[in-house]
C-alpha cells in the first residue's frame, strides 16, 4: 500500500477540496498519512494570494523531497495553476495540476512517468462548478458542500478570479441532492460553501439565487441545521436579511469581508460599499436577529493606508457589535492592481496595525460571548464529545464531556473564557 501524505495552504476551499482529494485516493487504496512523514507521494495544494505563500509552497516542496529523495511530489492549487513551469522546476516534482484537474487526481498519480508532466486546463474557460460533498471534514460533525466557485469582482488585491476562473454554480437540484445526502448520512449541520458564495445562481439559466436555494431548503426541511461561508455585504438584501431572521434551518451567522473601515481604502481596494452602509447593515442585523454572530474579515496595511485610514477601520470595528475578526496583513501580490499602487507600507507598520485589530478582535469575540453566560444554546457536539458549536457559532467547552459526536443538545453556558469561548459544566 503507497503512502500519500497532503498539506493544504491558503481558504477553506482549498482545505476542502484537500479532504475531497484525500477520500479519493484512499478509495483507491492508499494510505495517508502527515506531512511530516514519510510518504512515496505527496501532495501540496497551494495557495497564490500573496508572494509569501508562494514563497511558502516552494519551501513545503523541498521539505517533502529531503523528507524523502525517492519520493513523487504532485503539486496542485492557485499556484499551480497560475505558475506550473516553475513548480514543475522544483526537486522531485512529478506533477504539477491546475484547480479544475484536482477531482481527477486518483488517474492522474496512477499514469505518472519518470518526467515531470503539467497538466493544467485554462481555468477562464470554465463554464460549470462540480459539487463538491465532504463526508470526513470537521471531525465528522458537520458536512460541508461547495455550491459554487471562481469570481468575477476583481478586488484589486486579489489573484482569485485569475486561479479560480470566472464565477460558476453547482446546478440547483444537484445542490439540493447534496443536502438531503448529508442529512440521510447523519450529519445534522450543512455548510454552503464557495469563492463567491452570494453569487450562487446568476451564471444558471433561469437564473437561481441564493436567496431562492436556502429558501427550499428551509422549507423542505432538509437539514435541521444550514450555515453558510463568507457573504458580501451589499448582497445581504431586505429579502436575505427577513429570511435569516425567521428561518427554521439557516443559523444565525454571517460572516462579512469588510476589509477596511476607510472610505478611500475601500474605494482603493475596488469595494463597493461604505463604512456607513456596514455601520447601517449591522446595526439592522443584530435589530432584527438579537443574538446573531457577525464576524468580519480585515485587511491590516493595504498600499496608501494612512495612520488616519487605520484609525478609521479601528474606531467603525471598535462601534460595531460583532463576534470576532480574522485579520489578514497585506502582503503583495503580483499580478494584482494593488501591487503596482504607490504607498507599500513598511512590514512594521503592517504587523503593528494588524496586532491592533487582533486586540479588538478578541475583546470583541469575549464581549460577545458574554451576552449568553447562564443562557440555554443548542450545541452542535463535536468529534470527542468535550466542545461543540452553538447555532450562533460560539465553542462551547463541555467540561466532562457529554458524548453522541454529531449530535444537537440545548445547554446552559456557565462561563466564559479568555479565548471569547464558552463554557458548559456536567
Amino acid at each position: 500500500m503507497k503512502k500519500i501524505a497532503i498539506t493544504t495552504l491558503g481558504c477553506k476551499t482549498n482545505q476542502f477540496e484537500s479532504a475531497a482529494m484525500r477520500e479519493s485516493l484512499e478509495k483507491e487504496g492508499y494510505e495517508s498519512v502527515p506531512f511530516n512523514q514519510v510518504a512515496d507521494i505527496y501532495i501540496i495544494n497551494t495557495c497564490t494570494v500573496t508572494a509569501r505563500t508562494d514563497a511558502e509552497s516552494r519551501r513545503l516542496i523541498r521539505r517533502a523531497a529531503r523528507q524523502n529523495p525517492d519520493s513523487r511530489i504532485v503539486v496542485t492549487g492557485c499556484y499551480a495553476q497560475l505558475s506550473a513551469p516553475e513548480l514543475a522546476a522544483l526537486p522531485n516534482v512529478a506533477l504539477v495540476t491546475g484547480n479544475s484537474e484536482k477531482r481527477e487526481i486518483c488517474s492522474l498519480i496512477r499514469s505518472l512517468g519518470e518526467d515531470s508532466q503539467i497538466v493544467v486546463s485554462d481555468i477562464s474557460a470554465a463554464s460549470r462548478a462540480e459539487g463538491l460533498h465532504l463526508k470526513t471534514f470537521s471531525e465528522h460533525t458537520r458536512s460541508f458542500l461547495q455550491i459554487q466557485n471562481g469570481c468575477d469582482a476583481f478586488c484589486s488585491y486579489c489573484i482569485v478570479p485569475y486561479a479560480r476562473g470566472r464565477s460558476r454554480s453547482v446546478p440547483f437540484e444537484e445542490v439540493l441532492d447534496g443536502v438531503r445526502k448529508s442529512a440521510e448520512a447523519g450529519f445534522s449541520e450543512v455548510v454552503l460553501t464557495g469563492i463567491h458564495l452570494g453569487a450562487y445562481g446568476l451564471d444558471l439559466r433561469p437564473n437561481r439565487g441564493l436567496l431562492e436555494l436556502i429558501q427550499r431548503i428551509d422549507a423542505e426541511g432538509i437539514t435541521g441545521r444550514l450555515r453558510l461561508g463568507s457573504v458580501e455585504p451589499n448582497e445581504m438584501t431586505d429579502g436575505f436579511i427577513r429570511f435569516l431572521a425567521t428561518s427554521r434551518t439557516l443559523c444565525p451567522h454571517i460572516h462579512l469581508p469588510l476589509q477596511s473601515g476607510s472610505t478611500h481604502i475601500l474605494s482603493e481596494m475596488g469595494r463597493s460599499y461604505t463604512p456607513e452602509f456596514i455601520r447601517e447593515l449591522v446595526t439592522r442585523l443584530v435589530s432584527e436577529i438579537p443574538d446573531i454572530s457577525i464576524g468580519l474579515d480585515l485587511i491590516a496595511g493595504f498600499p496608501g493606508e494612512t495612520e488616519e485610514d487605520h484609525v478609521a477601520t479601528c474606531k467603525l470595528v471598535e462601534s460595531l457589535p460583532v463576534a470576532y475578526l480574522h485579520v489578514f496583513p497585506y502582503s503583495s501580490r503580483p499580478g494584482t492592481t494593488a501591487s503596482v499602487m504607490p504607498g507599500h507600507l513598511q512590514p512594521s507598520v503592517i504587523k503593528r496595525r494588524a496586532e491592533q485589530l487582533r486586540r479588538i478582535g478578541k475583546n470583541k469575540s469575549v464581549s460577545f460571548a458574554g451576552q449568553f453566560n447562564g443562557r440555554d444554546l443548542q450545541v452542535l457536539v463535536q468529534g470527542d464529545g468535550k466542545s461543540g458549536i452553538s447555532r450562533n457559532y460560539l465553542t462551547v467547552k463541555l467540561g466532562r464531556g457529554i458524548g453522541g459526536a454529531g449530535t444537537e443538545h440545548t445547554i446552559k453556558i456557565t462561563g466564559i473564557n479568555s479565548d471569547g469561548s464558552c463554557s458548559a459544566d456536567f
